[in-house]
């Protein structure tokens, strides 16, 4: 919510690039921001439009083959329709795996700079959270990346971890980094892979 400028900071300052984001207009920082939520969130529309939502300017082949990189192309070329079928906004003619790929099909078509990931793999089954991974990890490359995670698995390969509970930032490091602190993270992970 800060870093989307949907609050005001009491105090400090955020900056990306050395500029203050309250320096700018708040769409220009929106701009600089890909998300993939935990809720889905898929408009009335055809999976056409809400992949070009992020992009309206991508031409068919761009949409198509970061169709192909997100792992969504061999699924909508399954439906009826297509690219061209219609979702409902709660799209209940596809699965939640399938709805959040396409989301992150969105996100790597609008070429963001930087990118919201919360709790993207959390309500998936198994087989599709690996295509959900493979996908995340294709749209994260050469970004920065804020990830929120329950599951940590998610973010094992993090540069950087912060560690927030009760609202405040209790560790930070990378994961091996965090485990050897053997505190809170270290508790969660080891409780989390347990044999």
């Amino acid at each position: 919510n800060l870093l989307m400028r949907f609050y005001e900071i009491n105090s400090g300052a955020i900056k990306i690039d050395g500029v203050n984001i309250a320096d700018m207009k708040r769409s220009d920082v929106r701009q600089l921001f890909g998300m993939v939520l935990q809720d889905t969130w898929l408009f009335n529309g055809t999976i056409r439009q809400n992949l070009l939502y992020g992009n309206p300017t991508a031409s068919e082949e761009e949409m198509v083959a970061t169709a192909k990189e997100a792992h969504v192309d061999h699924f909508v070329r399954s439906l009826p329709g297509g690219y061209d079928m219609m979702l409902g906004e709660e799209a209940t003619n596809i699965s939640q795996g399938e709805k959040q790929l396409l989301t992150i099909a969105r996100a790597m078509l609008a070429r963001t700079p930087m990118l919201i990931l919360d709790e993207a793999t959390s309500s998936v089954d198994t087989r599709t959270e690996v295509l959900i991974q493979k996908a995340m990890d294709k749209l994260m490359q050469g970004k920065t990346s804020f990830v929120i995670a329950h599951r940590l698995s998610t973010i094992r390969d993090a540069d950087l971890i912060l560690v927030v509970r009760d609202g405040n930032i209790i560790e930070q490091g990378n994961h091996d980094e965090l485990l050897q602190q053997n505190g809170f993270y270290a508790e969660l992970y080891n409780s989390q892979f347990a044999e």
